[in-house]
């Protein structure tokens, strides 16, 4: 077997893990893709023999190759809430298999995915490398381009993005997360009965997608009509310390729900879809616990 066919070999065990490290990053299978193709390519014009890690070096590799992609976005200005979330692969010609994007994109968490989106291309990288891959920081430390102790504030900045801050108690956000998650399950199943028994008989929805008459929705049959068999893709999230919605096809956000609640019903919808309103919200993901 020649060195090139031994590396090549050797690449293939750590493909997956590779992949998984750079989708949790880029937020894209397809960009992911790409990243792994360029470690690949740095690996085979390296001199490696005195690697004594190949698994860690190649992750090393890769951390820098998405670090740079995504500091590549922010320098194009492409740093709108669509951008930094994860994208769908139908969105580009050649892309990888939807589903197999969307079945990723689940196994991850697209709460987790949008959270991701919204950090900084250091913190994102940081964040994923310790608190996900549990890899220590001051392996870190140089990928970022900062001292242990500065990667170590980073990851700190990023975990407390990513949990959130409750502006509720505990029961009180069971409590709303037991609504919602009743309202989600009856959007999803079309069960309209379900979905008019957790609103408000005067609850409103204001659409920010629509305009003049069509963006308020007022009544909970007017509104239940409108929600029955969809959100599909929809997930309970920490909104601004409250318990909310996040539409996210594939992992790529398309709007927000925020919700106001009273005696166990929903009394108000704001749908927030303009990416310059989403940027200001304060998105984390919840446990399964509903914290």
């Amino acid at each position: 077997m020649s060195e090139h066919e031994w590396l090549a070999e050797q690449f293939e065990e750590h493909r997956n893990h590779l992949q998984a490290v750079a989708y949790r990053m880029l937020g894209s299978l397809s960009e992911a893709e790409d990243a792994v193709q360029e470690s690949w390519l740095r690996l085979s014009r390296s001199e490696t023999s005195a690697v004594v890690n190949l698994g860690g070096w190649l992750t090393t590799v890769v951390s820098r190759v998405c670090l740079d992609m995504l500091r590549s976005r922010k320098a194009r200005r492409e740093d709108s809430i669509e951008d930094h979330v994860p994208e769908t692969l139908a969105s580009r010609d050649g892309g990888s298999d939807p589903e197999r994007e969307a079945l990723l994109a689940d196994s991850v968490g697209l709460a987790l995915l949008v959270v991701l989106g919204t950090l900084s291309p250091a913190e994102r990288i940081t964040f994923v490398l310790h608190d996900i891959f549990a890899i220590p920081f001051h392996e870190i430390a140089p990928i970022v381009g900062k001292s242990e102790a500065a990667a170590r504030q980073l990851a700190s900045r990023a975990r407390r993005r990513v949990q959130g801050t409750a502006t509720a108690s505990e029961a009180d956000l069971a409590r709303q997360r037991e609504l919602i998650d009743a309202f989600l399950a009856a959007a999803h199943s079309g069960d309209f009965d379900a979905l008019v028994a957790a609103l408000d008989p005067d609850v409103v929805l204001r659409d920010d997608r629509q305009s003049g008459a069509l963006r308020v929705t007022r009544g909970a049959v007017a509104l239940a009509k409108q929600v029955s068999g969809r959100a599909q893709a929809a997930q309970p999230a920490l909104v601004n310390g409250a318990v909310g919605i996040i539409a996210a096809p594939r992992g790529r956000l398309l709007y927000v729900l925020q919700f106001t609640m009273r005696d166990g019903k929903i009394t108000e919808v704001e749908l927030i879809a303009d990416p310059s309103r989403i940027s200001q919200l304060d998105l984390a993901v919840l446990d399964p616990a509903g914290r």
